[in-house]
């Protein structure tokens, strides 16, 4: 099992998206989403990070994808954001059976929801207005093909990771995995931080996640 210790952000905590990116960028903990658990089936891999701090009341993430052929069609919160170019993060606090999924596309659209297995969701509607989000997409050509470099920033309020107002997400160990999927992509693919050891692709198997420590 993988452990990534995710630091504090010390800084003022400014406004401005830019900026909050470029500290991020400069002070959190990097994971490379590089697993490819299905290999015969699905071989496609591309280089994919997330990297992670927090400030005792939220969440950062900032996702960075690299020479992908994206498919961006839905375009609406709880859509089927995971058949698209996607990014996840599965989290679920220690002593509990259900678990979180957040999962977003390049365009930003955002499903979020608390499960207590793959096929028993309730949607996290009332938190979505908490949760922000900023996607970037860049073309270019590769190798003579159409691909896409691009990245998904991402800041989750305590409440919607499903601690208490009175809580800090300081000292707290979750248990997660960071995912790169894409079921309907011309190239589906289907990527992990902490590896899964299952027969087809499903993420949503909580003994194969991994530790965050968060300092």
């Amino acid at each position: 099992m993988k452990t990534l210790r995710v630091p504090q952000l010390m800084g003022d905590n400014p406004d401005s998206l830019p900026t909050k990116i470029q500290e991020l960028r400069q002070n959190g903990v990097r994971a490379e989403i590089d697993e490819v658990n299905w290999q015969l089936e699905y071989p496609k891999k591309m280089p994919v990070s997330v990297t992670l701090a927090h400030d005792g009341e939220k969440l950062y993430l900032f996702y960075e994808v690299k020479r992908e052929k994206i498919r961006a069609v839905n375009t609406r919160d709880f859509g089927s954001v995971w058949e698209d170019s996607c990014v996840e993060f599965f989290m679920q606090r220690e002593g509990e059976m259900a678990y979180r999924n957040f999962e977003a596309n390049p365009l930003g659209a955002l499903l979020a929801a608390v499960r207590e297995n793959r096929d028993s969701a309730v949607q996290l509607k009332a938190d979505m207005p908490t949760i922000v989000r900023q996607a970037s997409i860049g073309h270019y050509y590769g190798d003579g093909k159409e691909l896409s470099d691009w990245t998904l920033y991402l800041e989750i309020p305590k409440r919607a990771l499903g601690f208490a107002a009175d809580e800090s997400l300081l000292g707290q160990h979750i248990r997660a995995n960071f995912y790169k999927c894409g079921d309907n992509t011309v190239e589906p693919h289907f990527l992990s931080w902490n590896p899964i050891e299952a027969p087809q692709p499903n993420f949503h198997l909580p003994q194969f996640f991994g530790k965050l420590e968060l300092l």
